[in-house]
């Protein structure tokens, strides 16, 4: 889970520059993917050490918990994005490649859980 942490960190991070340099630099909320990238690949790096690997990736998961929560309004407006009328369409867009990304990770580490917690029992 440590590299799938660190990748997905990397890729929302630049979905985040991405989105604030497309927005014309013109808020500081294009950067929330960004910072939420950052988290995971710091949670990433300190995964490393096998005594905080399990607290880390939890951290991690934690963060792309909240970070799906966070997108979900923006991504709600896909439909108005499809339509022609979505007020902000690079928020709408960013929000959901960040939507997609952390469901993708959360569901590999839950199933990564899962997994780990059968392999203790056997």
């Amino acid at each position: 889970m440590t590299k799938w942490t660190i990748g997905t960190g990397a890729v929302v991070t630049v979905i985040g520059i991405v989105a604030y340099i497309a927005s014309g630099a013109s808020s500081l909320t294009a950067l929330i993917p960004a910072a939420l990238g950052i988290l995971l690949v710091i949670a990433g790096l300190i995964s490393r050490k096998e005594a905080a690997h399990r607290h880390a990736i939890h951290a991690a998961l934690a963060v792309a918990l909240v970070g799906l929560a966070g997108t979900l309004m923006n991504v709600l407006k896909l439909g108005e994005l499809l339509g022609g009328t979505a007020e902000r369409p690079i928020a709408v867009i960013a929000s959901t490649l960040t939507f997609v990304a952390l469901l993708v990770y959360l569901v590999l580490g839950v199933t990564s859980f899962i997994r780990a917690r059968r392999y203790r029992r056997a």
